[in-house]
């Protein structure tokens, strides 16, 4: 935080340390004592670890994200109550620091905002570590039993613990909002394109609003927030582009529609794979697990999605980010020249077998 501090005193930002709220009048209350006026507001809030209504989840055995990191002993068994991104990543790390972990997940299958191919390789992955995975499975209570945590499942054993890790999402922090009284949708900020809220001059970026909860898109809110606060509403949010990474290992990385979106959207598309176990750079590095996948509308060529898993896949997402930004079609993608060895290249490689023109992967009977 010393090198976001000196970045904002060098472009001459004054900082108060403390809780900001904001009054009935729209000024910034500061610890509930100094006043701050200002023409606009941006209110970025952020958002907290979310929790769910379970007898026992009160128990200090239940973490969130924020209180596992701070734990002094790793615990010898972890159940992960909840197998979105934040469960895995949080699994995994516990996993390699010598937990046995347990994802307790209540959909069909881990991280359910992944492609569904994706999703399976992780799972394969995970399970490949050590991690046991339970899907499709309710949570119906958590009992402390002193030295132990028992998390009762419905229809199945109990799982037994040491700790457990409450990861189901995060909710926006509205704690800043005070006495204003912006339009609220399912306890989020509602924004316009151009991230004001209801209440004119006062913005909100970020998790706060809840459109997509990144830290990178935050960024990118946070940017036009304050270019439209200052210049007057005239730069939109376009977060058709913005990728979505899982800090897993392998790693996972995607960025527009899944297969199953895209098949509901659109009557004609076709898929394009490459095998990293086929990859130059993969094989030298030791590291040849996962593939890329293109979806692509087979009438015009447009990159709808692309999905990856596999090494430096949080890297290869942002080429595809950019191709898609530029609306650049799946033809035109296949004429840039990759270099070798490289990871990128299993991109330009699934955009060719989209074409049917992959030549490193064996010819596919028609």
């Amino acid at each position: 935080t010393s090198g976001v501090v000196a970045l904002l005193k060098s472009n001459g930002v004054d900082i108060y340390q403390g809780v900001g709220r904001i009054n009935k009048n729209n000024d910034v209350v500061v610890n509930d004592s100094q006043i701050i006026k200002a023409d606009k507001i941006i209110l970025a809030g952020g958002s907290k670890a979310s929790r769910i209504s379970i007898p026992g989840i009160e128990s200090k055995k239940v973490l969130t994200s924020d209180e596992l990191l701070a734990v002094k002993e790793v615990p010898g068994t972890l159940a992960v109550i909840g197998g979105g991104v934040i469960g895995t990543e949080m699994g995994q790390s516990f996993a390699g620091l010598g937990s046995k972990v347990i994802i307790i997940e209540m959909m069909d299958r881990i991280v359910p905002t992944l492609d569904q191919e994706v999703s399976a390789e992780l799972l394969r992955h995970m399970k490949k570590k050590g991690i046991e995975v339970m899907t499709s499975t309710r949570i119906t209570e958590i009992v402390d039993k002193g030295d132990k945590l028992e998390v009762h499942i419905e229809g199945k054993d109990p799982v037994i613990a040491d700790k457990a890790l409450i990861s189901i999402g995060r909710t926006p922090d509205l704690e800043g909002l005070g006495e204003v009284k912006p339009e609220i949708e399912r306890g989020k900020i509602k924004v316009n394109e151009y991230m004001e809220t209801s209440v004119k001059g006062i913005y909100a970026p970020g998790d706060v609003n809840g459109i997509k909860m990144l830290a990178h898109v935050a960024f990118r809110m946070g940017e036009v927030a304050a270019e439209n606060a200052v210049k007057g509403n005239h730069r939109k949010v376009n977060l058709l582009s913005a990728p979505s990474v899982v800090y897993t290992s392998p790693e996972v990385a995607q960025v527009g529609m899944t297969e199953e979106q895209a098949r509901e959207k659109y009557d004609d598309i076709r898929i394009g794979r490459f095998n990293f176990a086929v990859n130059g750079r993969a094989l030298a590095s030791g590291d040849a697990v996962g593939f890329v996948k293109v979806i692509a509308d087979n009438r015009y060529g447009e990159i709808l999605g692309v999905h990856i898993i596999g090494p430096s896949a949080a890297e290869i997402i942002t080429q595809a980010s950019l191709v898609m930004e530029m609306e650049i079609t799946v033809n035109e993608a296949v004429n840039t020249i990759y270099g070798h060895p490289t990871y990128s290249e299993a991109l330009i490689e699934a955009f060719n077998d989209v074409l049917g023109e992959a030549i490193h992967i064996p010819k596919k009977k028609k």
